[in-house]
């Protein structure tokens, strides 16, 4: 073990929660440290960052730091989260200090933390209060599980939210827009009620974990949806007449045109929640026959920054996944349906290659997340930067790697394929229905079959599965026969495993609660590559993939089936054809 020195990290320092960690046996300096520099580049607390990466259980950490800070260790679910004095903070402040009221009695108020080793935040709390506050420490899971479930709702009328603090978020927008009133038809963009209710939608999405928010307005109604684990949810039906109010707010803090409503724009707001974090929102307007629908797709940098391991893919399939991003040339191209998680796939391979010795270039439409270190470019056809001219500007900067949004022409393909020959690394994106229509795609195009065997290194064809939820999954019974047939083999049902099905609870949404991937994983090879050279068509290339034993997406799904993460009705909706 590496000597402590005094210029280590406090958490390392006699004294320091890390110290205690090494001392009792639980961890190692080496973890510590590299989980203190994981956590200082993504902005994330340290001890998340612990408890994300494996390295001790909420639990162990919790009682660990309880004994060296001498904070009593409190059991958070002897309290319903519906009696908690939640009105004491604002869930604003509840979100951004990871904090949580537990008890109030008179002028002293009891709050429940999992991060000792930042005293500073209950003085916070003790100058927006005004109370006394004791502190209790309690696990992080826990946490934030009773933080999620205290702070639910979006259904409060626009007067109960007057007196919230939602209007204190840090809109990366600019306010000061001329309007005259006939522009914008008289309504109110700057309207306190309407601000504070499209803050509250906000907020509430990204707790919810939405990836995409619709305002939908209709003749008699209009109701806000959002999409959570790929599927739509009705989430709240404000008053139909405040529909043009909503729509022009969306609009101002997107930079749009307010008075504009007769073709569809294009814009992006930036939410500060905290220090450490915010969130991107790309926005598109669409007039209908009732109004602007306006639908906004959350961006959530953190969500490409998990690593490979949160990606799903089986041992097999992530050993082949970094074997090519780690190849210094070549084309690796991913492909799915839109929402199917090939954006994240591929910032998930840029992060893991992002480092200050590489030139990283990317071209997209839109940027949909920023990554320091990484030059991304948006283009814009109209002005002529097409995919193509960025690729051909990328190749005269000096780059190692690049990525392309999508190629959707022999010109791009054409570019991206010399660039792979060429020493660079090239990744992009075709949205096919699996890997071996990759191929076939890019000889309809106009490839030719030899410059794709000795370009393309890796095709990735991938879906998301709504995983199970763990709290209610239960078994389901299904015969032999019915699982034969359903793609399941015989030396499958020898093994010993339980498939499983949803329920439906508090704490999930009809028995589902987060996705997992589905990947089939495809590397040219050089029997592929003689395939594609006699001019064979997708279900040629396909039999040879079977041949080399490579899993499709089917097949994938029923490993996380026999995993206990999925149910049959669900890889059914998502694979079967």
């Amino acid at each position: 073990m590496t000597p402590i020195t005094q210029n280590t990290h406090p958490l390392l320092r006699p004294g320091g929660l890390g110290l205690s960690l090494i001392n009792q046996g639980l961890t190692d300096q080496l973890a510590i440290e590299e989980a203190i520099e994981i956590a200082q580049s993504n902005g994330r607390s340290i001890i998340k960052q612990l408890i994300t990466d494996g390295i001790i259980s909420s639990r162990e950490l919790a009682e660990t730091a309880s004994q060296e800070y001498g904070i009593p260790l409190f059991n958070l679910r002897t309290y319903d989260p519906q009696h908690l004095p939640t009105d004491a903070l604002s869930e604003q402040f509840i979100l951004e200090n990871n904090v949580l009221p537990i008890f109030k009695r008179g002028k002293r108020l009891f709050v429940a933390t999992s991060d000792p080793t930042q005293p500073a935040t209950i003085d916070k709390v003790r100058f927006k209060t005004g109370l006394m506050v004791d502190a209790v420490l309690v696990e992080e899971d826990l946490l934030q599980e009773y933080i999620s479930r205290a702070t639910e709702g979006t259904n409060q009328s626009l007067e109960d939210l007057l007196d919230e603090e939602l209007d204190s978020f840090d809109l990366d927008v600019d306010e000061q827009i001329d309007n005259e009133p006939e522009e914008s038809g008289g309504e109110g963009i700057d309207d306190a009620p309407v601000v504070k209710y499209v803050n509250k939608i906000l907020l509430d999405a990204i707790k919810l974990g939405a990836s995409d928010i619709h305002f939908e307005p209709y003749e008699k109604k209009y109701r806000v949806r959002f999409r959570i684990d790929g599927m739509l949810h009705e989430k709240a039906h404000p008053p139909a007449n405040i529909a043009p109010r909503v729509s022009s707010r969306l609009k101002v803090m997107s930079r749009m045109n307010i008075a504009e409503r007769r073709v569809p724009q294009d814009g992006r707001i930036k939410l500060v929640l905290s220090r450490n974090r915010a969130i991107d929102f790309r926005v598109n307007t669409c007039p209908t026959l009732y109004g602007e629908k306006v639908v906004l797709r959350v961006l959530d940098s953190s969500a490409a920054q998990l690593g490979v391991d949160a990606l799903g893919m089986d041992p097999d399939q992530q050993s082949i996944f970094m074997d090519a991003i780690e190849k210094p040339y070549g084309m690796i191209l991913v492909t799915g349906p839109t929402g199917s998680g090939i954006t994240v796939t591929l910032y998930t391979a840029l992060n893991h290659l992002n480092k200050p010795e590489v030139n990283i270039s990317t071209a997209e439409d839109p940027v949909e997340i920023q990554v320091a270190g990484i030059n991304q470019v948006n283009v814009n056809p109209k002005t002529g930067l097409t995919f193509a001219e960025a690729l051909r500007a990328f190749l005269r900067q000096d780059p190692d790697i690049v990525m392309v949004g999508e190629i959707r022409d022999l010109e791009t393909a054409e570019i991206g394929v010399k660039a792979a020959q060429t020493g660079h690394l090239v990744l992009s994106t075709l949205h096919t229905n699996n890997a071996a229509q990759t191929l076939s795609r890019l000889s309809n195009m106009g490839v030719p079959a030899f410059n794709i065997a000795s370009s393309v290194n890796l095709i990735l064809a991938q879906r998301l599965a709504r995983k199970l939820c763990e709290h209610c999954k239960e078994p389901s019974e299904l015969a032999h026969d019915a699982l034969l047939k359903e793609g399941f083999t015989k030396d499958d049902l020898q093994e010993d495993f339980t498939v499983y099905q949803a329920k439906g609870c508090p704490k999930c949404a009809n028995g589902y609660k987060g996705r997992i991937g589905l990947f089939e994983l495809m590397p040219v090879s050089e029997e592929m590559g003689r395939v594609l050279l006699s001019g064979a068509n997708a279900m040629e290339i396909q039999v040879q993939a079977d041949k080399e034993g490579f899993k499709d997406l089917r097949a994938s799904g029923l490993g996380k089936i026999k995993a206990g993460l999925t149910s049959l009705e669900e890889i059914n909706r998502v694979t079967k054809d």
